[in-house]
C-alpha cells in the first residue's frame, strides 16, 4: 500500500460506521480548538488500519468554502497519517476517524490555507494515538 495516499479502502462511507463513531466513540479537540475528531477503536483481525472521513457543516459557510476546508483537511491528514496507521496495523486495530472544523467558519476566515489547519490536525493525530496507546 502506498504511504501518502487516501484510497477508497481508507475512507469512511457507510452510515452504520458513522453512527458507530458518533454513538459509541469519543471526541477530542485540537489545542487551539479549531478542529475536532470523533473516533472509535475496535480490535479486528480481518480489517486493520484507519478509515477516515471529513465533515463540514452547512452552517460553516458556502459550498466552495466548505469544499476547500474538506480538501485541506484531507491533504493534511494524508501527509501525516503514517505513524498512526502503522501503530493500528501492528496492533490489529481498526480505527474510525471523523474530522470536522469546530470554530472555523467562512465569516471569520474568508481565505484559508493549509498551514492554518496543519498544526491542529497533527496535534489531533498525536492525541488520538496517545489515547489509543492508553487503551492498548
Amino acid at each position: 500500500m502506498k504511504r501518502y495516499t487516501l484510497s477508497k479502502k481508507e475512507r469512511l462511507k457507510l452510515k452504520k460506521d458513522f453512527e458507530r463513531v458518533y454513538t459509541k466513540g469519543s471526541q477530542l479537540f485540537s489545542s487551539q480548538k479549531k478542529l475536532k475528531v470523533n473516533y472509535y477503536l475496535e480490535s479486528s483481525v480481518n480489517d486493520k488500519g484507519i478509515k477516515a472521513a471529513f465533515v463540514v457543516s452547512k452552517k460553516a459557510g458556502k459550498a466552495v468554502w466548505r469544499n476547500r476546508i474538506r480538501r485541506l483537511l484531507k491533504e493534511a491528514y494524508r501527509t501525516n497519517k503514517i505513524d498512526l496507521t502503522d501503530f493500528c496495523i501492528n496492533n490489529n486495530f481498526l480505527l474510525y476517524l471523523v474530522f470536522s472544523p469546530r470554530t472555523l467558519n467562512q465569516k471569520q476566515n474568508k481565505k484559508i490555507k493549509l498551514s492554518f489547519i496543519l498544526d491542529d490536525l497533527v496535534d489531533l493525530l498525536n492525541k488520538v494515538k496517545n489515547q489509543i496507546q492508553q487503551h492498548a
